[in-house]
């Protein structure tokens, strides 16, 4: 009898806030540093983005505020659930970032935590200008707009 791998689950953990709070100007991806316990509570879909950001700090680029639920079935290995992660990045990228992240008005962003193909847990971020509250209104009534048209098409 053979045995088939199973197929890992999809993980797909978004920031839906930051879409709507930041108009997003650049996007790249970067590789995070995690502990045993922390990729096995991503690979089961425990984490969050909600109220995450990165900074720049001597030279390397951190993520600050993401939540990783502690690993149910780790002991005392277990890791501090909101400890700041440290993405990798070559040093270029991170000096482009933050120099564009230096102007006023504009931040580095999360956007979506992923494993990629090879099993790789990896961070969308994103450089980020902050939306007005006008701008917040008009991106909802285009959206809504976006789906009252499609909703017209299907029905001829």
């Amino acid at each position: 009898m053979v045995k088939k791998a199973l197929k890992p689950a999809r993980v797909n953990i978004q920031n839906k806030r930051a879409k709507h709070e930041y108009l997003i100007v650049d996007r790249l991806k970067a590789g995070i540093v995690l502990t045993g316990t922390e990729i096995k509570s991503i690979r089961a879909g425990k984490a969050s983005l909600v109220d995450t950001f990165c900074f720049v700090l001597d030279g390397e680029m951190w993520v600050k505020n993401m939540y990783i639920a502690p690993y149910e079935l780790g002991s005392y290995n277990n890791h501090a659930s909101r400890r700041d992660r440290k993405l990798l990045l070559n040093r270029k990228e991170i000096r482009n970032l933050q120099n564009d992240a230096s102007s006023p008005g504009y931040t580095i962003v999360p956007l979506r935590l992923f494993i990629d193909e090879n099993g790789r847990a990896k961070l969308e971020i994103a450089l980020c200008k902050g939306k007005r509250e006008f701008d917040k209104r008009a991106s909802l009534r285009e959206r809504d707009d976006k789906r009252e048209m499609d909703r017209i098409r299907k029905s001829f």
